[in-house]
């Protein structure tokens, strides 16, 4: 069995209070997009051990005795959601802490492949927050994380394209977080008229993500890059996903994102680049 295990883009991100229990309550539109994982998933007999092995560009970053797959696997089995154990090959497209939950993506991927049936609210909240809050996002392929503990889909589904540029620079989500100190006001919930593609982009382009001034601040070459993203023609907005360091844009058409690939990959040659669009 191969499954696509598919990364997200953060199109907005407020950070609206530091809870108690030390995480931070976030509301996020964000979308699903092609750029995918591949897990190659089989299922072991006569054996009471996992078999977990990572292959592709990105492999190296990942810890063979913690990671995503070992962790969701025994949630699992801890839960009685399984009882069987996995060979589990996962080919890394995704960058790792980049801000693309390539990770969490993997988990969910998973979890929806090997649940028989649907899980409760207690048991989803249960593996939630052993695994991360993320782990909602990747249940809809574009939706609306109005806190921690709820994500609701969109009613509109819309194609985007989008410039992916990963300056191979690590950050992480628990520093970025540590810094922050500028809360944003709860957003209202999303109204009809976001059933316009017009609408809804310049909701986006009037939006931000909390967190881009602090990535920005420690890697300091982000906010250039960030700057010739949105100056490249038929851009829309240039923005940080999540917690960085993955810059992307948002652009009118597959051609024009195609165009600004090829001239800024001439001035960064060293960083990776992909073309995605939403699934």
């Amino acid at each position: 069995m191969v499954l696509k295990s598919y990364a997200k883009l953060n199109l907005t991100l407020n950070v609206n209070k530091k809870l108690k229990s030390g995480l931070h309550n976030i509301q996020s539109i964000y979308c699903l997009i092609d750029l995918h994982d591949k897990i190659f998933l089989k299922k072991i007999r006569n054996r009471y051990s996992d078999h977990i092995s990572f292959s592709g560009p990105f492999s190296k970053d990942i810890k063979k005795s913690n990671n995503s797959v070992k962790k969701i696997l025994n949630i699992m089995r801890k839960n009685r959601i399984i009882h069987d154990y996995y060979s589990v090959k996962v080919n890394k497209k995704i960058p790792v802490f980049a801000g693309l939950g390539g990770g969490t993506s993997n988990a969910a991927t998973l979890l929806k492949h090997l649940t028989k049936k649907d899980l409760n609210k207690k048991t989803l909240g249960k593996i939630t927050k052993e695994v991360g809050s993320d782990l909602r996002l990747f249940f809809h392929n574009q939706g609306y994380q109005k806190n921690l503990k709820s994500v609701i889909k969109l009613n509109k589904k819309y194609n985007f394209y989008f410039l992916l540029i990963y300056p191979k620079v690590k950050s992480s989500t628990k520093s970025v977080y540590a810094k922050f100190k500028n809360y944003s006001k709860l957003k209202k919930p999303l109204n009809k008229s976001l059933a316009f593609r017009k609408n809804f982009i310049e909701l986006l382009i009037n939006s931000k993500n909390d967190l881009q001034f602090i990535v920005e601040k420690k890697h300091k070459m982000l906010r250039k890059l960030l700057l010739n993203i949105d100056e490249s023609k038929g851009c829309y907005f240039s923005r940080v996903t999540g917690s960085g360091s993955t810059c992307y844009g948002l652009f009118a058409n597959k051609n024009s994102s195609l165009v600004a690939l090829k001239k800024l990959r001439k001035k960064y040659p060293k960083f990776w680049f992909s073309i995605a669009k939403t699934i």
